[in-house]
């Protein structure tokens, strides 16, 4: 990964979220402040990590939004569009939880087939930490805070609503393991 790779990923993401999704691309560049603020603790996985960060949520674009699962419509556009690199677009594909999102919905085995979770745990809660500390507009809080905003924004019985709250001790554990990681880092 280098400093290119992050260049297009934010131009892509632009391209996608700016002008029909404003608030969308907000957190996405909210999201990728975050990565460059831990991106210490990540090593040669920083850039990977940026990339990441900023397409996250560009399955949310309404020309890519073809199952209405954004991670998939993401990975998917991503992969067969831009033939971007495979951890990246794993990453994206499976980014906070989306499993138990996908599971939800009745794509868990479509979305564990086409891009399996990453097994670097770093980075992948890396990425959760990140999305989970950013609010819809790109500024940063709590994963607490992010949490009961979630809430309030979807009813409890929704597919979102039931998602997270199934997620969310996990990525509450993730928030967690990255902040000890931060803290751990010599200054």
């Amino acid at each position: 990964m280098n400093e290119a790779m992050t260049e297009w990923a934010c131009t892509v993401a632009e391209a996608e979220l700016c002008g029909p999704l404003p608030r969308r691309w907000a957190h996405s560049q909210g999201v990728a402040q975050r990565a460059v603020e831990v991106a210490g603790i990540l090593g040669d996985d920083a850039e990977l990590l940026t990339s990441a960060a900023v397409l996250h949520d560009v399955g949310y674009a309404p020309r890519l939004a073809a199952t209405g699962f954004h991670p998939l419509d993401g990975a998917r556009f991503l992969r067969d569009v831009h033939a971007a690199d495979e951890r990246l677009v794993r990453l994206v594909a499976n980014h906070s939880l989306a499993l138990l999102e996908a599971q939800e919905r009745g794509l868990r085995d479509v979305l564990e087939a086409e891009f399996p979770l990453l097994d670097d745990h770093q980075l992948v809660d890396a990425l959760v930490y990140c999305d989970m500390t950013t609010t819809p507009d790109g500024e940063r809080t709590s994963a607490e805070a992010r949490l009961a905003e979630i809430m309030d924004r979807y009813s409890a019985d929704s597919v979102v609503g039931r998602f997270i709250r199934r997620a969310s001790p996990e990525i509450l554990a993730a928030v967690e393991r990255v902040e000890a990681a931060l803290t751990a880092q010599p200054r």
